[in-house]
């Protein structure tokens, strides 16, 4: 791939209905397709979108959930394919021994190219879903190296860390972050810590968050796209409900890692401090 090649990533926020797969798989897909007419290239859903998210018990969870070949992700590789584009979205993922996952999988037009498991459970996810233990992938693709985690990952910096030192220039995470009070005049810190974490790792992020009220659970409806300085190039939106943020990124910003003419993000590391304070 060309580093400097320009290219346009989308997030779609939808409202996914817990339960109702078929449902799920045809608001995906009208998704996916208005995107890519927009000109997208990458294509982020939210976190679970293929199952919703505020399960009973692990049970419903069981039910609910797909194989790596079930449905979803048929229709994301056939469309993957058909349109040219690499999707990144949420899902339910069976696993043996009556478990779950709450996953993420990168499809491209040559298929599956990676599923990543949620690492970091949040809240009443450990009640139901079994924690991944794999590192976020980051594949090469026609469009860039592209990193993978999900929402609460996010909120730990030694994760986010990760994807950046193995080349990412994107990080995409399908997310669902529960709304909660907050100052009236302050933006969701959900989204500062996307901006920070791009900011320190000066790649581009894209957080693709999810809108109408399940079970009681409203979201923050906060959608965002940051390049490697930390400010957002589309969204969050100040109304919330169903939308496809584009942003248009140019990948050699995010392999630079230089922010002035001394220092180097990377370079300046100083990794043997950090384990001598058992932070490593």
């Amino acid at each position: 791939m060309n580093a400097s090649r320009t290219i346009a990533v989308a997030c779609c926020q939808l409202a996914p209905k817990i339960g109702d797969l078929a449902h799920n798989r045809r608001i995906t897909e009208r998704a996916i397709r208005a995107a890519a007419l927009q000109g997208a290239r990458v294509v982020v859903l939210p976190e679970l979108v293929q199952s919703g998210y505020v399960f009973h018990n692990l049970g419903e969870a069981l039910a609910l959930a797909e194989a790596a070949d079930g449905p979803i992700l048929q229709l994301w590789q056939a469309l993957a394919g058909e349109l040219d584009i690499v999707i990144v979205g949420g899902f339910c993922e069976r696993l043996e021994g009556e478990r779950v996952a709450n996953s993420a999988a990168l499809v491209d037009a040559s298929g599956v190219r990676a599923i990543y498991r949620k690492a970091h459970l949040w809240d009443a996810e450990n009640a139901i879903f079994t924690a991944g233990n794999g590192q976020p992938p980051v594949v090469d693709t026609a469009f860039g190296r592209i990193g993978v985690m999900v929402c609460y990952d996010l909120e730990f910096p030694e994760w986010v860390r990760l994807p950046a030192l193995a080349g990412a220039d994107l990080l995409c995470a399908p997310v669902n972050w529960p709304d909660g009070p907050r100052p009236a005049i302050e933006r969701p810190a959900e989204v500062v810590r996307v901006q920070a974490n791009a900011a320190v790792n000066r790649l581009f992020i894209a957080a693709c968050d999810r809108h109408g009220n399940e079970r009681s659970v409203n979201w923050v409806q906060g959608s965002v796209i940051v390049d490697p300085d930390g400010y957002p190039l589309a969204g969050p939106a100040e109304e919330g409900g169903e939308q496809i943020l584009i942003a248009t990124l140019k990948l050699d910003e995010a392999r630079n890692k230089r922010i002035s003419q001394h220092n180097h993000l990377h370079d300046d590391r100083r990794p043997e401090l950090y384990r001598a304070g058992g932070l490593l």
